[in-house]
């Protein structure tokens, strides 16, 4: 399926099996969240969500139903138990729930999709070592990414993975907007702005074309707001232009990462004898909101409660930051005619949102109190020129929206494969099959991971 098609169109068939399900993960350092969802027609419902926290020490499993009530929560044994060992717990808790359907696929989070995956991709042998290339690009995110993408392969070796990427939504964006001002050769390799969030922004033009789909026919930026943070500048729901850049480091300040910096900086800490790996902890770990703040903390909601000086700095310079960008995403638009607020900050902070809001009166920004106090839908009074909206991202629904489709194109692949008519790759796209043609990789491996998948997409499809 075309990148466009799969962001427009990612669905469920129309003759899906209720009973069948998609879990997702959204894998971390030392967490795993998770979230099961039943594949209904047009769309998936969640059945239950969690997450096994403390993994490599005393892991920890939680776990809600939809409407948010408590099933589980309590500690998992072996202490330091490995992550593969881990899954097949998650795994067997899953086939003991009642209302669960027969596990179908996983699809994953994955940071970094590079110039390559520009789309959810079935994942295989190859496709995980192009995504370990991409480790030195994202690497407080992708190494996890990828370990739990082994470990459920290993506790589950024949159920289908999916990978769902952040880069992807920013493929759209113009080439001017991705290239760096260094020598051509560079941008040929790789070296270029690729964008993340890119599922958050996803599942917040989703949401917009539903709740007020004029404005998402216009011009919107959206500010994922939270310990990572970006902007994005949408035209008609598709990324124009982003904040973050080659990295998740770059562009607005956030909780422990530096966001944009003058490189010139970083070749004075070199020339000062910093190490590489010295140079890389302070920029992913020690910097941000923390480092600002001298060590108070990296959390909003801490800097906000403290009184002392350099927390307050923190947060004028978080506001002052983002209130800039927001006005350059503007300019790369041509003017603005709405702001979404989302993320931890962006949905749960309104004094930050009314100051963001309060500078960019200028804009036309007329903020209503009560309903920015109230953290939900419209926050600006009718007269606004430019709407200003908070909508809650789920990321999570997206990952599991593309799974079912993939699991679709699957079983069109598989149709194929019936006929003699291999032309098309797991990838389910023409660009995607050219990708793996590049690759050299054999039409035997494509049918096999094929009918492993359409043995998978019949618990959806019912076929």
């Amino acid at each position: 399926m075309a990148n466009a098609e799969m962001r427009g169109k990612a669905n469920v068939p129309a003759n899906a099996d209720m009973d069948a399900a998609v879990l997702v993960i959204n894998a971390g350092s030392s967490s795993v969240k998770f979230a099961l969802w039943s594949a209904r027609a047009a769309d998936a419902a969640l059945q239950l969500k969690g997450e096994i926290s403390r993994i490599g020490r005393a892991p920890r499993f939680m776990a809600r139903d939809a409407a948010g009530k408590i099933l589980a929560d309590r500690a998992w044994e072996p202490a330091g138990g490995s992550q593969e060992t881990l899954f097949r717990r998650l795994l067997d808790r899953i086939d003991a729930q009642p209302t669960g359907g027969k596990l179908a696929a996983a699809g994953h989070r994955v940071v970094h999709g590079g110039a390559r995956f520009t789309a959810p991709v079935v994942i295989d042998d190859r496709v995980m070592r192009e995504l370990e290339d991409l480790i030195p690009l994202a690497p407080l995110h992708q190494p996890h990414n990828l370990l739990a993408i082994r470990s459920l392969g290993a506790a589950h070796p024949r159920l289908p993975q999916v990978a769902c990427f952040d880069t992807a939504f920013h493929a759209t964006c113009p080439e001017t907007a991705t290239r760096f001002a260094l020598p051509r050769a560079m941008q040929d390799a790789g070296v270029r702005r690729y964008g993340f969030h890119g599922l958050s922004y996803e599942s917040i033009a989703r949401s917009l074309a539903r709740l007020a789909p004029d404005l998402a026919g216009g011009r919107v930026v959206v500010a994922h707001l939270g310990s990572g943070a970006s902007l994005c500048a949408m035209h008609r729901g598709a990324s124009v232009d982003t904040t973050m850049g080659f990295t998740a480091l770059d562009g607005l300040p956030m909780g422990t990462r530096c966001g944009s910096i003058d490189p010139g900086v970083l070749l004075f800490l070199l020339d000062k004898g910093m190490t590489g790996e010295a140079l890389r902890l302070l920029l992913y770990q020690q910097s941000g909101l923390l480092g600002v703040s001298g060590g108070i903390g990296s959390e909003m909601r801490d800097l906000l409660a403290s009184r002392r000086p350099e927390a307050i700095e923190a947060v004028d310079l978080f506001v002052y930051r983002t209130v800039r960008e927001i006005g350059a995403m503007a300019a790369c638009l041509g003017g603005l005619d709405g702001l979404v607020f989302t993320a931890g900050i962006g949905e749960r902070a309104p004094v930050i949102r009314a100051r963001i809001c309060h500078e960019l009166a200028w804009l036309g920004i007329a903020l209503d109190p009560a309903a920015n106090a109230s953290g939900e839908g419209c926050i600006t009074a009718p007269a606004s020129r430019v709407a200003a909206w908070v909508i809650r991202t789920d990321e999570a629904q997206m990952i599991a929206l593309h799974t079912i489709a993939a699991l679709g194109d699957a079983q069109r692949d598989a149709q194929r494969v019936a006929r003699g008519d291999v032309q098309r790759g797991v990838h389910g796209d023409a660009h995607g099959q050219a990708q793996r043609e590049t690759q050299g990789e054999t039409t035997a491996t494509r049918i096999t991971v094929t009918r492993d998948l359409v043995a998978a997409t019949k618990e959806i499809v019912g076929a």
